[in-house]
């Protein structure tokens, strides 16, 4: 057991580190600028160490006692095989997760290990060669860790006095080496963080602790406050309801208040939010992007068009989250995931079927996924309509039914609705990885499965589906929400890289009239705006400003555990465990570092901590919800 450890200890060092330095190669470019290899190397040793004193820990306090029984030997070699394949399948999936999600395999890696259907399609018909490249390379590396681990016989027998001894070695370096210093905070994450660049700052993580870290981190109620620090509950809610012009509300409800449109209506408009996956800024014309989307671009015309708007997050969940509930992020997982979150939550359905309406959720794929279908039914929809539902799709990929299906869906929804007030959200699907749509819709550039022809196809479908809306009975009394989940691929040398959170936002319908707003709005500012628009007197719990009435002038946006807020052109970054800092923001990527604003920092601080405590509190709901829970 004692040669058996000692490899184990000596193989994972060497394949870690050679891992560490091949991303570190293949990222170069960040990493000079960053500082150089040896942060990395410096933190790595540390993680990797805490990592293998783990694995290895038991074995090593055993060896003395039991390495000479060759039974011990065989358990103990099977137990080293198995983390050593652990070790490898993490590190080989690490190139994609990057080239991804840009970081280290995290929380989303066992997420997406729960809808294996949908994952293991997207895989393999987008990656077969990486697919098969691992697989070579798990072969090769479990023929090495047989060789390392099952074929080594007996330790000899250990003079008796010498037992205790090495024992307590033992149990002091592998303390030690778990702890990972000699400070009062275990070593985390944020200990070997070094620079600005959040993906740099996972470098020197390894992949298997990024993972069992992010398990032991999702307690899905997770605290704000343990990670970024407190505020007294009342500080925040008050800092929180003066930044939404709110006035005092009841105990119970601390930020409940009494809606009031600017221009009533007799009967209120029916209300359709679209939500596009992974459509960021970076492909919109009229945003300054790649020019991807003329018919968006030709809409915005004729619309109100947000050309300053920011997503909260870089998860579908988050962005439903904000856009449905109007609900800001946190380190939390999203309102969606969270087993509180389940039944009298808050959402526009919610408020909405207090007036008569009747609510759908409209989406390509399987409903189940992120678990929407268990949240928009316990909060207030009434009906869903999702892949099994849909008849005679005209395509069908990894992720679902492709977005033209969706919007005949909502388009038959439409016109066969009645004299009831409609609320509809759907949600688009076909922008995913890997890439799928039907064929002949667009002219597509090079190879047909890229984002960029995928754009091209969404943006096509959005285009087909307003030409026969605005020829519809339905378009003189509907107002529509045109808005981003979030971007596809959110990355960059920085803390929170902000224009990647930059989406397309626009409403259009009914008589909203054309306007280009350059104002800076978050995503939770858009279902207070539309309750306006639709002509709704209410109660709700949102603090999100009604853009027909104010100018909120802030973004909030969650970055993995950096947390960003963004307040005219001032952007306060908190870390965890670590003191808030402060830039000055030009877009689309100059961050000038400047002196924090205290006041600032702590609005942003009552900003991440509020959702946090009215979730736990069970105060982001409306009365007569309350009552039942």
């Amino acid at each position: 057991m004692r040669a058996l450890s000692l490899n184990f200890i000596v193989a994972s060092l060497c394949l870690l580190t050679i891992s560490r330095v091949l991303l570190a190669v293949w990222q170069w470019k960040r990493v000079r600028q960053a500082g150089g290899l040896l942060p990395i190397l410096k933190g790595g040793l540390r993680i990797d160490a805490n990592q293998i004193a783990v694995i290895s820990g038991i074995p090593l306090l055993l060896a003395p006692w039991l390495g000479h029984h060759p039974l011990a030997v065989q358990l103990c070699g099977y137990w080293f095989l198995f983390a050593w394949m652990l070790l490898v399948l993490l590190e080989v999936s690490t190139p994609q997760f990057i080239y991804e999600y840009d970081t280290r395999p995290n929380r989303l890696y066992v997420e997406y290990l729960k809808h294996p259907q949908e994952v293991f399609g997207m895989l393999w018909k987008g990656y077969k060669g990486v697919i098969l490249g691992a697989v070579v390379a798990l072969g090769l590396f479990a023929w090495m860790g047989h060789a390392l681990f099952l074929e080594g016989g007996p330790d000899p027998v250990m003079v008796w006095w010498q037992r205790p001894l090495f024992s307590l070695g033992v149990a002091a370096v592998v303390f030690l080496a778990i702890r990972g210093t000699l400070g009062h905070r275990p070593i985390n994450p944020s200990t070997v963080a070094y620079c600005g660049d959040s993906m740099l700052n996972t470098l020197p993580l390894n992949s298997l602790y990024s993972v069992a870290y992010a398990i032991y981190s999702m307690k899905n109620e997770r605290s704000a406050s343990d990670v970024y620090g407190g505020l007294p509950e009342p500080e925040i809610h008050e800092i929180v309801r003066r930044c939404a012009g709110l006035p005092e509300g009841p105990p119970g409800i601390p930020t409940l208040h009494s809606h009031q449109p600017r221009t009533p209506r007799e009967r209120p408009l029916n209300l359709v939010m679209i939500v596009e996956e992974s459509l960021g800024a970076q492909y919109v014309g009229n945003l300054g992007g790649a020019g991807l989307t003329p018919c968006l671009d030709e809409l915005a015309k004729s619309a109100w068009n947000f050309t300053r708007a920011y997503a909260t997050g870089t998860r579908s969940v988050r962005g439903l989250e904000a856009v449905v509930a109007g609900f800001p992020p946190t380190i939390s997982d999203a309102a969606l995931r969270l087993s509180g979150a389940q039944s009298n939550f808050f959402t526009m359905a919610q408020a909405l079927r207090q007036h008569g309406y009747r609510s759908h959720f409209i989406y390509g794929g399987e409903a189940h996924f992120d678990n929407m279908k268990s949240f928009f039914l316990g909060n207030g929809f009434d009906e869903l309509h999702d892949l099994p539902t849909f008849k005679d799709p005209a395509f069908v990929g990894t992720w679902g039914a492709s977005d033209e299906d969706m919007f005949n869906c909502l388009h038959r929804l439409l016109e066969t609705e009645g004299d009831e007030p409609t609320f509809a959200l759907a949600f688009s699907v076909s922008n995913h990885s890997p890439w799928e749509y039907p064929a002949g819709r667009i002219a597509t550039d090079g190879n047909p499965a890229t984002v960029e022809n995928t754009v091209r196809y969404a943006d096509w479908s959005i285009g087909q589906f307003f030409d026969r809306a605005r020829q519809s009975a339905y378009w003189d009394n509907t107002v529509f929400l045109i808005v981003a989940d979030h971007d596809s691929r959110v990355f960059g040398a920085n803390l929170v890289p902000l224009r990647h959170f930059h989406i397309p936002a626009l409403i259009l319908g009914a008589d909203v009239p054309a306007r280009q707003d350059d104002r800076l709005i978050s995503q939770i500012d858009l279902p207070t705006t539309l309750l306006s628009l639709i002509g709704l007197s209410t109660q709700h719990p949102m603090i999100g400003r009604d853009l027909t009435q104010a100018s909120p002038g802030r973004a909030m946006m969650q970055y993995g555990e950096n947390y960003g807020y963004l307040k005219d052109d001032m952007l306060v970054v908190l870390e965890p465990h670590r003191p808030p800092t402060q830039y000055r923001y030009e877009a689309p990527e100059r961050y000038t570092p400047v002196s924090l604003d205290e006041a600032l920092a702590q609005e942003a601080l009552a900003h991440v901590l509020w959702p946090s405590q009215v979730y736990q509190k069970r105060a982001y709901t409306l009365p007569q919800l309350q009552a039942r829970s």
